[in-house]
Parts: C-alpha cells; structure tokens; sequence
C-alpha cells in the first residue's frame, strides 16, 4: 500500500508509490543493525588459524570452499541494504591491502552491537558515531607505538609476514615454503620511483593447474603461457633463445573493403600464389636475419610462415593475450613491435630457456631464466580444482601484505595484540574526555576486543578467561601479548613468529568504523517497489524488497 504522511494542518499526502515500505526512527535502526550483526557473526567463525571454512554453493551448483572474507560475502548474495553495505567493507578491504576482510567485518559488527546499548539509553546516534571517529584516530595513532620499521632486504621477517597471512587459510602446512616463493616474486618485480619502492602486483602472473600437491607450486622467473608451440615441426625447446614479440598478425593482411582478381588462365592462379608465398617467406626471412630463434605472437601465424619457421628451426608461439605480450616484454627485457619491418637485433628479449611442458593433459610454453625479470610467474598446483582456487587465494593475500609492508615499511605483532594494545590506551584517553563522546570511546574500546575474543574462541579457549589474562598482561606494559591460538594461551605474539603489515590494521579500523557510522546515522529506510504499475489484463507482480 502507498505511504500516506499529514501535513500539520492534518491534511494528508501521498509520499510514497504504491507498493513502497518504510521503516523509521528506531525500528530502522535496530533493523539495519542486526542484519550488520549477522554477517559479522556468520564471518567471525572463519577469524585465526583455527577459524571453520564456508561450503558455498551458488544458483548453478559450483561450490566455493574458502574462509576469505571477502570470497564468502561475495558468494552469498546479500540482499539487506544494510548488509551489503557490510560487504563493501570486505570489497574495500581486499581491494585496498589484500588481507583483514574478517577481522574489517567482525569489528565493524561490534561497533554496532555496541553502539545499540548506547541508542537504547538515549545517546544520539550522531554522537556515537562522533564518539567512534575520534577513537578511530586516536587508535590510528596508537598503532604506530608498537609498530616496528622493516628493510626490504630483510627477507626472513618479510617471509613471517607471508607465513601469517597463510595460516589462517588451507595451506597452513605448507606456509613457510609457499612464503619463500611469495617474497622472491614481490622482489623480483620491486620498483624504486624517486627513493621510494612501489610493488606493481599486475607483473606477478598467476596460472593454476590442479594436479600434484600444494607444495609442487613454483615460482617461474619468466612468462608461463597456457599455448602450446604452433608447429610439431618446430623445435620443443630452444636455449639461450633470442625472442621477437610481435603484435601484428604473421600473415597477408585482408583488404577493408572487398577485392576481385580476375583470373584468366591457370598461369595467373601459379603466379598469384607464388607471389603470395614469396611475401609470407621474406616475413620470416626478416625475423631469421635479426638472429631471433622465438616468436612470439599476439595474433594469428600463416601455415605457410608456419612452414618457414619450422624450416628455419625457430620455436612459435601465437595468440598470446596482450597482458601476457607486457608481461613477457618486462619478463625478457624484448620490445613489442608492431610490424615485422621494424624489427631489429635490438628489439629482441633474452632468456636461457624457452620449452614446451606438459602440464596434466595440456602442453604449456615456459619462457624461464630470464636475467632480472620485471615480471613473474607464480604456478599453483593442487589436489583438486577446488584446492587450487583456496591456494590461489592465500597466494593473493600474502603477495599483498608483502606488498603493503615494502610500501609501508611498518608491522605490528598479530593475534589480537595491537587490538588489546588500542583498546587498553584508549579506555585510559576516554577518561580525559567529557560528555557522552566518552562512552562512545569506551565501546570502540570494547568493540576492538572482539577480534581476541573471537580468536580465543574459535580456538577452543575459554574467551572470558582469554580477555580477562589480555587485559591484565596489556596493563602490566606487555604490549606484544595476544591470542597464541596455536598453542591456546595467552602469549607473546612476536615471539611466536605472528606478524602483520601496520597498512592492514590501519585500513581494517578506518573501513569498520566509517562503515558503522554510516549505518548508524541512517534512522529511515525506504523500500520502493522495482515493478511499474500493471498494464490493463495483467495480473500485478509481487513487489520484493
């Protein structure tokens, strides 16, 4: 039915088109609330080394195994506003530093159950969320305390970093040697821009095969092409391989508009196709003499040039993906010419091995051992199809949290240490403040504590016990105590290896907060019919919401 609003005269006034709903003032409130607090509860299990994994099974039955945050949000298809908007703090999350979607999520689920006891004793909405962007900074700040500075030539810490990352996911077992790999190809394709280092994660190459274990994954340094060779005339295998990346296709070009040849007599056909024949051989005549002994295609090579290639023991490979056309041009130092005129000596790329390998069932073109690559290749293998997909992952947030750790040279203790850190500063800076702004901080404090307490709980620990021990040693000056999940207790974090970039704690409390306070300053939701009135004869569509 229509919404129906009075003016102060009593004169009523249709507001709204049929078919709309509203909800305002508190039921709006509690209602956008508790969706929030769902999808925090439903994510909080998957937190820490010891969080369940989602089975997720979509509307044509492909199943997703993962404890990704932002991969389960994604897979489930929200449909509460409120809700989706907590699934954009996991988008923004993984998009921005790669790592911390759950621990965004659980957060920002807790800075609104807290914030519903502040509502319901009468504290103003627009305070609570003043209250939490002060607590934001000044937890922000606070961060920076324990934070300890890293050199990207410290690979063993920027490997623990890797690991961290890791064991909350599938490949826990085999963390410590996928992490080796994980750092190498972030260093291999580092960049310094005016004294300052940049990771351009585009110029790591994922490929995924299933088959053999997790721990059969390598890093490549060069281009894996899912192509195989074009010709099975043309040599498998070429060393010390000069390569001509080509973005032109190797044959005749058609014309733009349509063109006869009138052909009169068997002679004109012979000479017609030796001349195109001699056109295609000088093609590859070019390539031979600039001492290339690969080519690489974007586009589509002739049969004939096929031939002549063969002929001249020159290993072909085409219809390669632009991305991968940049990719190999960083990989092998080549250019990427776009007519085979203008290829010369100095446009070809270098590497010691350019091989045909079969991979399962299908053949693949490696092009490896390529001197100071700007790109990589990270091959992923796995049991299964699914598996692949999990380690695919884990490999994604532990390259970004390297990432974000040679950008921002800074990292802080796990398991729940910085958190318990923040939320023991800041019940003490909570007493300096007047108002109501104060309790606003305390529970952004409190809200902090869900990330230990969820740790402890998916743990097995006794959460009470744990929190009631974290204050205690955080008190006490132990800042680097935090949730030991491994060995369920109450521990120094930085003993036991848990390390985490200062970018992904800065991030995970800036997206929950701003995410809480946007939906705790919404008091009216307005749900308007998506269907148009029905036309004459025509039942009406039931309206959805």
């Amino acid at each position: 039915m229509s919404s129906i609003q009075a003016t102060s005269e009593g004169i009523p006034v249709i507001v709204l088109k049929e078919g709309s709903k509203q909800s305002r003032g508190r039921d709006a409130q509690k209602n956008n609330i508790n969706a929030a607090k769902i999808i925090a509860e439903i994510i909080a299990s998957s937190l820490g080394p010891r969080g369940m994994d989602k089975m997720l099974v979509d509307a044509i039955g492909d199943i997703t195994i993962t404890n990704d945050g932002a991969t389960i949000l994604k897979e489930i298809d929200v449909q509460h506003p409120a809700a989706k908007m907590m699934v954009e703090v996991a988008k923004a999350t993984d998009s921005e530093v790669g790592d911390g979607t759950t621990s965004a999520v659980v957060i920002a689920g807790a800075l609104l159950e807290k914030a519903e006891s502040l509502i319901d004793n009468d504290i103003h909405p627009v305070i609570i969320a003043e209250g939490y962007k002060k607590a934001s900074r000044m937890a922000i700040s606070l961060l920076s305390e324990i934070a300890k500075k890293i050199e990207p030539s410290d690979t063993a810490t920027l490997e623990k970093i890797a690991r961290t990352s890791m064991l909350t996911k599938l490949v826990a077992i085999e963390a410590a040697d996928l992490a080796k790999i994980v750092v190498d190809a972030v260093l291999a394709v580092m960049e310094q821009k005016d004294g300052i280092n940049r990771v351009s994660i585009a110029n790591i190459k994922i490929e995924k095969k299933s088959g053999g274990s997790i721990s059969d994954s390598q890093l490549i340094g060069g281009i894996v092409l899912d192509k195989e060779v074009v010709n099975d005339n043309m040599p498998k295998r070429v060393k010390n391989a000069k390569i001509a990346l080509i973005s032109a296709p190797l044959e005749i070009e058609k014309t733009e508009f349509d063109a006869k040849i009138n052909i009169n007599s068997p002679n004109q056909i012979k000479s017609f196709m030796e001349e195109e024949n001699q056109i295609l051989k000088e093609m590859v005549d070019k390539i031979k003499n600039t001492g290339a002994t690969v080519v690489l295609c974007q586009k589509g090579i002739d049969d004939i040039v096929q031939h002549y290639l063969a002929k001249a023991g020159i290993l072909a490979v085409r219809r390669i993906k632009e991305s991968d056309m940049i990719k190999l041009s960083k990989a092998t130092g080549g250019r990427v010419v776009g007519n085979v005129n203008d290829l010369t000596e100095r446009d070809l790329g270098i590497a010691q091995n350019v091989e045909e390998k079969q991979i399962e069932e299908d053949n693949w073109t490696y092009v490896e051992g390529c001197k100071n690559p700007k790109a990589v290749t990270f091959l992923i293998r796995g049991g299964s199809q699914r598996v692949v997909d999990e380690v695919d992952r884990a490999i994604h947030d532990a390259i970004m949290v390297v990432k974000d750790v040679i950008e921002r040279p800074y990292f802080v203790p796990g398991g729940g240490a910085p958190e318990e850190y923040i939320a023991t500063k800041l019940r003490g800076w909570a007493q300096s403040l007047s108002g109501r702004e104060q309790l606003a901080v305390e529970k952004f404090a409190e809200a902090l504590e869900s990330i230990p307490l969820a740790l402890a709980r998916n743990a097995g620990m006794n959460p009470i016990d744990a929190i009631t021990q974290l204050r205690s040693r955080h008190s006490a000056g132990e800042k680097y105590f935090g949730v030991d999940v491994v060995n369920g207790r109450i521990g120094d974090i930085e003993k036991i290896d848990v390390l985490e970039p200062i970018k992904v704690k800065e991030q995970v409390i800036k997206s929950a907060t701003e995410t809480a306070n946007m939906i705790l300053r919404i008091d009216n939701v307005v749900a308007v019919s998506r269907t148009s009135a029905p036309t004459a004869g025509q039942e009406p569509m039931p309206t959805s919401y």
